[in-house]
């Protein structure tokens, strides 16, 4: 039976907030760019947007392995952290620590007051990851990440983690074709995750031993590219970035599409993140080097990077 009431996606338009300067801007061959995008000379791929407690936004530039941070108020960049790595996802512990999901060294770790990069996990019982996408804590502190690679429906075998904070890991699923984008709902019975390759978001019931269940399909795209970073809503639904239908999409807990921000930039929007406490959603359109911002309809679910309970304190 037809739903009657179905009413098409209402568009809301994105504007350029920022744009990564000319002076950081060297187009040139790198080993990342050749892999992933053949045949192009770019000078960035932004990524990873978090936000820390002063209203920082930090960055992650994968080919040429740089941080960024771009001040609140005068929204000037600043280079950070310049290394040997591939830093995609980033996500920030309530302990105002910077943590990053590398593809080449696996999950990293930065003090809040900076020092050098330590690696958290390098590899799993001696065993190389395939290529870590994206990361997120849930509010008690877990850390969920992708293990995307080279994945896809030729190779459905990328992996999600958990990762508690006594050291445990834990395996949840090694079947998802280009796993990337992950987030746990604010309840933590939930797990959504972007299978790229497979234009899907998953969704994973949580049961209470830690083990996922009757894990399904929460929404299906299109396109070139699929889902890419996901920011959970405050109202139990999601934003979903797209790379490579020019956008994110806001679905509502039951999965049904209801606003599509559009890019004005480019097609190539990798992922989003809000401003805490807010309704503004920013968003890399990482094929043009410029970073995003819309107003949506709802705001973000609560952070652990803003979490005020004394136990998430380091």
């Amino acid at each position: 039976m037809w739903n009657l009431d179905f009413q098409p996606p209402e568009v809301i338009e994105a504007r350029v907030l920022t744009r990564l300067p000319d002076a950081f801007r060297k187009p040139r061959r790198t080993d990342w760019v050749d892999a992933n995008k053949p045949g192009h000379v770019m000078d960035s791929f932004l990524e990873g947007p978090v936000f820390d407690r002063a209203g920082n936004l930090y960055l992650t530039d994968i080919p040429y392995g740089r941080i960024f941070r771009i001040a609140p108020s005068s929204l000037e960049w600043e280079l950070v952290e310049a290394y040997d790595g591939w830093p995609n996802g980033m996500a920030i512990h309530a302990d105002g620590s910077l943590w990053i999901a590398d593809y080449r060294r696996g999950i990293l770790r930065r003090d809040a007051g900076g020092g050098p990069i330590e690696t958290v996990l390098g590899h799993r019982n001696s065993e190389s990851f395939k290529g870590v996408n994206d990361l997120s804590f849930d509010l008690e502190g877990r850390l969920y990440f992708t293990d995307q690679g080279q994945t896809g429906l030729h190779d459905p075998t990328g992996r999600v983690y958990r990762l508690h904070a006594d050291g445990r890991l834990d395996l949840l699923l090694s079947n998802a074709p280009s796993p990337n984008g992950v987030a746990a709902s604010a309840d933590g019975k939930v797990l959504f995750v972007a299978v790229t390759r497979g234009n899907q978001v998953w969704r994973a019931p949580l049961l209470p031993d830690g083990s996922l269940s009757k894990v399904g399909a929460l929404q299906t795209f299109f396109g070139t590219s699929g889902p890419d970073g996901l920011a959970v809503t405050a109202d139990g639904g999601l934003v979903v970035a797209h790379a490579s239908l020019g956008g994110a999409f806001l679905l509502n807990a039951r999965g049904e599409v209801t606003h599509m921000v559009r890019s004005p930039a480019g097609q190539t929007v990798t992922n989003i993140a809000f401003r805490p406490g807010t309704r503004q959603l920013v968003l890399t359109d990482s094929a043009t080097g410029s970073v995003l911002e819309a107003e949506l309809p709802v705001g973000g679910a609560p952070l652990f990077s803003h979490a005020t309970d004394s136990r998430h304190q380091a």
